[in-house]
């Protein structure tokens, strides 16, 4: 007999891609992750997932039964945000961000949502790639690119500048930096080349013609200890660098790029009181920031 609680085993499967990930998500073993795949392809009388090398992957009858999983999982998230105490929220919100902001804004500006509401969860998730959001396994995610709104609901969440920096002790071992050809001359940090898929942070060719990072990390964090450690400068959000009285603006008529934070919601999910609560914080959290601006 065909249940809607086996629609809950397909989308934990489909979102981690193993069975024994899946099985830690729902607080079951694997066996029963197992066996509830089994009856829910023989409900359906179809292959719901392919094992491969790289885990269960979906078929296609598998990803066109995904959207009706998860009308059944939002539905399921609304009964119990109706039935739940008045009062203080409760539940999990899970929340993807690019790494810079995730690290310097978000956390730090978490303690009035923890105040507010000591029940709820938040999970934060950072990553600067389009892998996580494919699954649409979030609440609520902070991007650099504007999705299309087929499924989500999209607004505008902050806008920043990138600009050079150089800690103070670097400018003086090896000298100012007075023209974009000086750099060459200097170490560069930026993000690894073949990892880097998000189109807002591809910025050297264009502002840094003919400069190859010699420094490659993934993540921001890499990126600001490189240059507070002297090791050689590089491209950070002013919401990181003009708060370091350490670094030094470097080229500052020479290289800025604006960009944009966009916030993603599923549709869904937006209604959700611990949702929305979240939604409101992060705008809150942003207004608090002289380096971050709301766009008009």
């Amino acid at each position: 007999m065909f249940t809607a609680d086996n629609m809950r085993y397909l989308l934990e499967l489909s979102r981690t891609g193993r069975i024994a990930d899946a099985a830690k998500r729902l607080g079951v073993d694997h066996t029963t992750v197992s066996r509830r795949i089994t009856k829910l392809e023989k409900d359906t009388g179809t292959r719901l997932f392919d094992r491969g090398a790289a885990g269960w992957e979906l078929t296609e009858a598998g990803r066109r039964l995904v959207p009706h999983a998860e009308v059944v999982e939002s539905a399921l998230l609304a009964a119990l945000d109706e039935t739940a105490p008045i009062g203080g929220l409760t539940g999990t919100v899970r929340i993807i961000t690019p790494d810079g902001f995730g690290a310097f804004v978000l956390v730090p500006g978490l303690s009035g949502i923890r105040a507010e509401h000591p029940d709820l969860f938040v999970e934060l998730v950072t990553s600067t790639s389009h892998d996580l959001l494919t699954g649409r396994d979030f609440d609520i995610a902070v991007t650099l690119e504007c999705p299309p709104p087929r499924s989500v609901t999209v607004s505008r969440l902050a806008n920043y500048d990138l600009r050079l920096y150089a800690s103070r002790q670097y400018l003086d071992k090896n000298g100012a930096i007075a023209s974009v050809d000086d750099l060459r001359d200097h170490t560069l940090v930026w993000y690894v080349d073949a990892f880097l898929d998000v189109e807002p942070l591809r910025i050297l060719d264009s502002l840094l013609p003919r400069c190859r990072a010699q420094i490659q990390t993934n993540n921001i964090a890499g990126h600001y200890q490189a240059v507070k450690s002297g090791v050689g400068v590089a491209p950070l959000p002013t919401y990181i660098g003009a708060f370091d009285p350490d670094l030094v603006e470097v080229l500052s008529d020479q290289f800025i790029a604006h960009r944009t934070y966009w916030l993603v919601v599923p549709r869904d999910l937006a209604r959700l009181s611990r949702v929305k609560a979240v939604s409101d914080a992060l705008f809150s959290i942003v207004a608090a920031n002289s380096e971050l601006h709301r766009p008009m």
